[in-house]
C-alpha cells in the first residue's frame, strides 16, 4: 500500500514562564519544529509573528493543529498572563482544544524514564524559586510526589534525602550553592538545557490530548504559587 497522505496531526506548544521564550510544533512521535529566544523583551513582541513563520517554516496550516497546549505557570507573571491570553484567543478563534500544563511538568518531562527523582528549579525572584519532586512512571510521565511551592532554595534540603537531577533557569542562581548544601544527593542538569522549553510542554500535552484533558479558555487562569506584588499591597491595605 502507498504511504498515507493524511496530515500528521499536530499540537502548538507556547511556553513563556521565563526570560526564554519558546514555540513548537509537536506530533505524537516527535517534535517538527521549535523556535526558542533568551530575551528580556517582554514576549508579547514575538509571540504570534513567531507562531507565523513557525507554521510558515513547516507548510502548516490550522486545519492540522489539533490542540493548542500552554506552559500554566508557576513562573513570570507576566509571561505566563501572555502565553495564556493568546492560547486562549487562538483556541477560540481556530476553534481548538486548549491544554495546559505545568511548567514544572515540562521542565521534568526533558528527562523521561529517569531512574532518579527529578527536581525543577525555577527562578522566583526575591532570592526564592518555584519547585516540586517528579518520579518518571514506566511510561516515562513524570508524576508529582509533592505540590509546587515557592520556597528559598537552601529549604530544598528539607525534602532532597536521595539522589536528585535538578534543572531549571534557577541553577545558574543557586547551583554551585545547592552543591555545596546537598553534596552527592544533587546532580545538575548542564545549563545548556536547563532552559523551559516548548518542545517538552507539547510532549507533555499529548499525554493529556489522550485523556482528553482540556482547559476551558473561558475561564483557565495561570498557575501562580504565590500572590503578586499587586495582591499583596492590595492585602496590606485592606489590612
Amino acid at each position: 500500500m502507498p504511504p498515507s497522505s493524511a496530515p500528521t496531526p499536530v499540537i502548538l506548544a507556547l511556553e513563556t514562564a521565563t526570560t526564554c521564550g519558546s514555540l513548537a510544533l509537536v506530533a505524537e512521535d516527535r517534535c517538527l519544529a521549535e523556535y526558542s529566544l533568551n530575551t528580556s523583551v517582554t514576549h508579547s513582541r514575538s509571540l504570534l509573528a513567531g507562531i507565523h513563520w513557525l507554521l510558515a517554516q513547516c507548510d502548516l496550516n490550522w486545519p492540522q493543529i489539533e490542540a493548542i497546549a500552554v506552559s500554566l505557570g508557576p513562573g513570570s507573571f507576566t509571561g505566563l498572563r501572555i502565553a495564556l491570553s493568546t492560547a486562549k484567543g487562538l483556541c477560540m478563534a481556530a476553534e481548538k482544544p486548549l491544554i495546559g500544563v505545568e511548567t514544572l511538568v515540562g521542565l521534568a518531562n526533558q528527562f523521561p524514564f529517569s531512574s532518579l527523582p527529578i527536581c525543577p528549579v525555577v527562578d522566583a525572584r526575591k532570592n526564592e524559586i518555584y519547585t516540586a519532586l517528579y518520579r518518571c512512571n514506566q511510561q516515562g510521565v513524570p508524576e508529582k510526589t509533592t505540590e509546587p511551592m515557592v520556597i528559598k532554595p537552601q529549604r530544598l534540603q528539607e525534602f532532597i534525602t536521595s539522589p536528585t537531577l535538578l534543572v531549571g533557569d534557577g541553577l545558574p542562581l543557586y547551583g554551585e550553592m545547592l552543591k555545596e548544601l546537598l553534596g552527592e544527593s544533587v546532580l545538575l542538569a548542564p545549563t545548556e538545557i536547563c532552559f523551559a522549553r516548548s518542545a517538552s510542554i507539547g510532549s507533555a500535552a499529548w499525554h493529556l490530548f489522550r485523556q482528553g484533558a482540556f482547559l476551558d479558555p473561558a475561564t483557565a487562569v495561570p498557575i501562580y504559587v504565590r500572590a503578586s506584588d499587586a495582591e499583596l499591597q492590595f492585602g496590606k491595605k485592606k489590612g
